[in-house]
């Protein structure tokens, strides 16, 4: 049977600060059982996020993100799909 664990690197881009976006992945990535991390990057417009799990439930993400919570606007999410490292336990928020 093969193993179907991924992992997705995304950049989002647009009003994705200060909207509750980082929250709103959260919420996601728990509710598919994803582990990894969300932050704000420092240029203040863009939100980086790092995601293992199941192929489906990266790929449900993904099109989440694109949309983004109410309030936010999200102009483009460059993601690329990488190796996963199986490091974390949980999908937390980082500083």
């Amino acid at each position: 049977m093969m193993d179907d664990r991924a992992a997705l690197h995304c950049i989002v881009f647009g009003r994705v600060q200060g909207v509750g976006f980082r929250f709103f992945v959260v919420e996601i990535a728990e509710r598919l059982g994803l582990t990894g991390w969300v932050r704000n990057r420092e240029d203040g417009r863009s939100v980086e996020i790092w995601a293992e799990g199941r192929r489906a439930a990266l790929e449900a993400l993904r099109e989440q993100v694109r949309t983004g919570p109410p309030g936010a606007w999200v102009e483009r999410a460059e993601c690329a799909w990488v190796e996963p490292t199986g490091h974390f336990d949980d999908f937390s928020i980082r500083r």
